[in-house]
């Protein structure tokens, strides 16, 4: 198998872009890696969220258990350890070759070819798995072979990633065994919990509304926001406001595709086929 990958090999460089939303894994995440033999690389990463902690505006905290048997929750795991291990893991097999820095530009179908963005051209000799995202190029190529088209369906909210390190006392400042919510109508702020003791947040706020990240368009803005809604949380987070200002804004949508494979050669798979909004 040969893979494609768009960026560059993350286990050699720091290629975060500010815009992952943490992974919760549960028992189904969990059996598939256990059926590709590498769960057990993975487990130490995990950290065992018991349920929500609910941070409403009147300042009081709630927590909602995900179930009433202890052993049934969901765990937060880096995005990027996860696919560290993994990518690993595939080379090691023998059977898999990765080939960083190559994005996908074009189908030559007259010389049937892959050619991508760097300049190189691979020739097509078996499947074609679209494994790229909402975003998919293999699933643009399909749209223009198919009577029935896929489209995109936008949430109506847009995210943007902050960040909670640990206390001077390099403890986490907040229950790490807890998917943090602070729920206010039109937009909330998450927190997830990493190994390293601190948290990865996302703030999802509408697209067309008073209150937008289009809105929020100066420094003092954010802070009266955060203020006025989050003030249990703004003492907590790190290089703020200027973090929410250097990181980018991620957009949700959900994609809907009639056609998963075409001519028994393209198909797709995840995101690429079938992306679905958070929540």
């Amino acid at each position: 198998v040969d893979l494609y990958e768009k960026r560059s090999d993350l286990r050699i460089e720091n290629i975060s872009v500010g815009k992952s939303i943490n992974l919760a894994l549960s028992h189904r995440g969990i059996k598939a890696l256990k059926s590709a033999h590498v769960f057990d690389k993975i487990e130490p990463l995990l950290i065992p969220m018991k349920g929500r902690m609910i941070h409403l505006l009147n300042g009081e905290v709630e927590f909602q258990p995900y179930s009433v048997h202890p052993y049934e929750y969901i765990n937060s795991v880096s995005r990027g350890a996860l696919n560290k291990i993994l990518m690993t893991k595939a080379e090691e097999s023998g059977k898999v070759k990765i080939h960083f820095n190559h994005s996908l530009s074009e189908i030559d179908e007259s010389n049937n070819k892959l050619v991508f963005e760097n300049g190189n051209r691979t020739t097509i000799s078996g499947h074609i798995i679209g494994a790229d995202g909402a975003g998919s190029a293999i699933r643009s190529y399909i749209d223009m072979k198919v009577p029935s088209p896929s489209y995109s369906e936008p949430l109506g909210h847009d995210y943007k990633e902050l960040h909670i390190s640990p206390g001077e006392n390099g403890d986490f400042q907040l229950n790490p065994n807890a998917l943090h919510i602070w729920p206010r109508e039109k937009f909330m702020l998450i927190a997830l919990p990493n190994m390293d003791k601190s948290f990865t947040c996302t703030l999802f706020l509408p697209v067309n509304d008073n209150i937008s990240f289009r809105s929020l368009s100066n420094p003092e803005l954010v802070l009266d926001f955060f203020n006025e809604n989050f003030d249990d949380v703004l003492p907590l987070l790190d290089d703020f406001p200027n973090l929410f200002f250097d990181n980018p804004t991620g957009k949700l949508a959900t994609v809907y595709a009639d056609q998963w494979q075409y001519n028994n050669q393209f198909c797709l798979v995840g995101d690429a086929a079938h992306a679905i909004v958070p929540f």
